[in-house]
């Protein structure tokens, strides 16, 4: 395989989680007086941080979501999660495949460290990320770690500078335009999953390559 390393978003790429979170960020928005549907919170959040919900808001409405609003939503995230959460189908056989060709990989996600271990608590993919494998001796990188969250290439860079391995040589796993503009703009070929978003919109962001089931991807890391 000619990456040093593979870098997975997690929600949608990984776990699927996509359906779930937006389904409730959309309602609890509409709640709070900004309509919102399941499509909008797609389109407009989909990939992105916390922050990006707060700035979007804001620019449009003028008006600042209330204080508590995170704990809020992830707790009615987690309570979902806990209860149906699922890894998305033919992700454990490709992990599979990477550990028996000897290529690390790691999580790169915009959620926060508590969302991403849920998650994959849930799902029983903790234990594949969360062990020795980087200086910080576990493989798990979130938004939390930098300044910016995706469109910007901070996180991409800081797990590819975490785990050793020169951005060229990376290889970045992601199902948002969100996602994929930030590998880009670290200057990583960045393989866009394209169950939840359209063949078009990853392309559109600079995608390498797409696919719409897991079991394509090994083959395209080749």
């Amino acid at each position: 395989m000619r990456y040093g390393l593979v870098i997975f978003d997690n929600d949608g790429v990984l776990v699927d989680s996509e359906p779930v979170s937006n389904r409730i960020l959309a309602d609890y928005l509409t709640e709070l007086g900004h309509p919102t549907t399941y499509e909008d919170s797609l389109r407009d959040y989909m990939g992105g941080a916390m922050h990006r919900i707060h700035e979007v808001l804001l620019e449009r409405s003028e008006k600042r979501l209330p204080a508590g609003f995170d704990e809020s939503f992830h707790a009615r995230v987690f309570e979902e999660f806990r209860r149906s959460l699922e890894p998305v189908a033919g992700v454990g056989e490709v992990l599979e495949k990477l550990d028996a060709d000897g290529v690390p990989y790691c999580v790169g996600s915009s959620g926060s460290h508590e969302r991403i271990r849920v998650a994959l608590t849930k799902t029983g993919l903790w234990e594949r990320f969360a062990g020795a494998g980087s200086a910080a001796g576990a493989r798990i990188f979130s938004s939390q770690d930098v300044g910016r969250g995706k469109p910007a290439p901070d996180l991409f860079l800081y797990a590819a500078q975490e785990m050793g391995v020169a951005p060229e040589r990376c290889a970045v796993v992601e199902d948002s335009p969100l996602g994929v503009r930030a590998a880009v703009a670290a200057g990583m070929d960045v393989y866009g999953f394209t169950a939840m978003t359209s063949a078009e919109k990853l392309a559109e962001a600079g995608a390498t390559a797409l696919f719409a089931q897991m079991a394509e991807l090994p083959a395209l890391l080749q």
